[in-house]
């Protein structure tokens, strides 16, 4: 016999909810179902999450809400087991119960029943919804200080950065290894940018060209992460300062050979930098770049019948170049077109003073890095 109340069965069940007794899909349904038939109520339609409740951007949540708004709708309820199927965010639960309400449907837990009508039942809401929201909290609080405490013993958590793998022992123990195929495209990295003849863009196409596959930032960080010369840099919590510590996973580079790529790419290191000497009718030389390969562009003359004709040009296997008057000639073309608006000339100038302090200060951050390292 049918009833004149109408409601949505919604079961939601995630990954480590399954593990858990009396949270299974099959159970919460058969729960619900037992429920309706008892009070005379007629089940319109069964939503089955296979999501998280920590946020209501889930899958088959917007599927039911969107039902609802249907003007042909006639559900008055919505029906689950307990309120921590329903939502575990304390905040996001007032708000979707607020919006239920305008649709003209009530939310309900069949284990947990509260009159919201009644005021002091939402004292006892408050409870069920808070009590998973503060365990996720509390779950995810010993995740963070369990991979902290990991991370000063010398393990390296998550997955393996460039030029490792992620492997575990006999005994169970998660740790990282050089990868055969990508560590010495690493090391060679490191040993090329220290000599600061090259930029760190043509390292990572040199790079790329052997077979790494990873982006150009990726790349970049990892050529600022010291767990290549066997340390792992613990960022600074709360009262707690950054550290560097010594990890339990085989090295890729020595100390001095990370440091003198950190002193390249801090400007520290001089003496080796690539010096560009151009005649007047190359002075680009060395600042453009192929649009063929990617690489710096040269540039010579080239003998002619009666005088010499002056080329940039690559020293790449794509030969391409352009005659360098004409390339001089768009260049100060170009050049023109950047003039200063009358008045704005001072806020040009402070642009460039905020941006050399802000560079100072990242500086003087990479330093304190720096020194931990060379005092560990």
């Amino acid at each position: 016999m049918a009833g004149l109340e109408i409601a949505d069965l919604y079961i939601r069940v995630s990954t480590e909810d399954q593990k858990d007794k009396g949270y299974s899909q099959r159970d919460q349904e058969e729960r619900l179902r037992k429920y309706c038939q008892t009070n005379l109520i007629t089940i319109n339609r069964v939503y089955i999450e296979d999501c998280s409740a920590k946020t209501f951007n889930r899958p088959q949540w917007n599927l039911l809400l969107t039902g609802l708004r249907k003007k042909k709708s006639q559900v008055t309820q919505l029906l689950f087991t307990k309120w921590d199927r329903f939502s575990r965010n304390t905040s996001d639960a007032y708000m979707m119960i607020n919006a239920l309400k305008t649709l003209g449907v009530k939310p309900y837990a069949v284990e947990q029943p509260l009159d919201l009508s009644v005021p002091e039942n939402k004292m006892m809401l408050a409870f069920y919804l808070a009590v998973p929201e503060v365990e996720n909290d509390r779950r995810s609080l010993n995740v963070f200080f369990g991979m902290r405490r990991a991370k000063k013993e010398g393990r390296w958590m998550g997955s393996a950065p460039i030029g490792y793998v992620n492997k575990t022992s006999e005994t169970g123990i998660k740790f990282i290894a050089p990868d055969p195929q990508y560590a010495v495209v690493m090391r060679e990295s490191f040993e090329e940018l220290a000599k600061g003849q090259l930029a760190v863009n043509e390292i990572w196409r040199m790079a790329k060209s052997k077979g790494l596959n990873r982006g150009k930032n990726q790349f970049w960080v990892s050529m600022r992460n010291p767990v290549y010369c066997g340390k792992i840099f613990i960022p600074k919590y709360l009262d707690e300062e950054a550290v560097i510590v010594q990890g339990n996973h085989e090295a890729i580079i020595s100390v001095d050979l990370f440091n003198e790529v950190q002193d390249v790419l801090d400007g520290r290191k001089k003496h080796n930098h690539l010096k560009i000497s151009s005649p007047e009718m190359l002075p680009l030389r060395g600042f453009m770049i192929c649009p063929a390969c990617g690489k710096n562009l040269s540039g010579s003359p080239s003998k002619g019948k009666y005088k010499s004709y002056f080329y940039y040009h690559c020293v790449s296997p794509c030969r391409f170049r352009v005659n360098a008057a004409k390339a001089n000639q768009a260049f100060e073309k170009g050049l023109a077109n950047f003039k200063p608006i009358e008045g704005m000339l001072e806020i040009y100038k402070r642009c460039i003073k905020y941006n050399f302090d802000l560079s100072v200060k990242g500086a003087k951050e990479e330093k304190k890095i720096q020194k931990l390292i060379l005092n560990y």
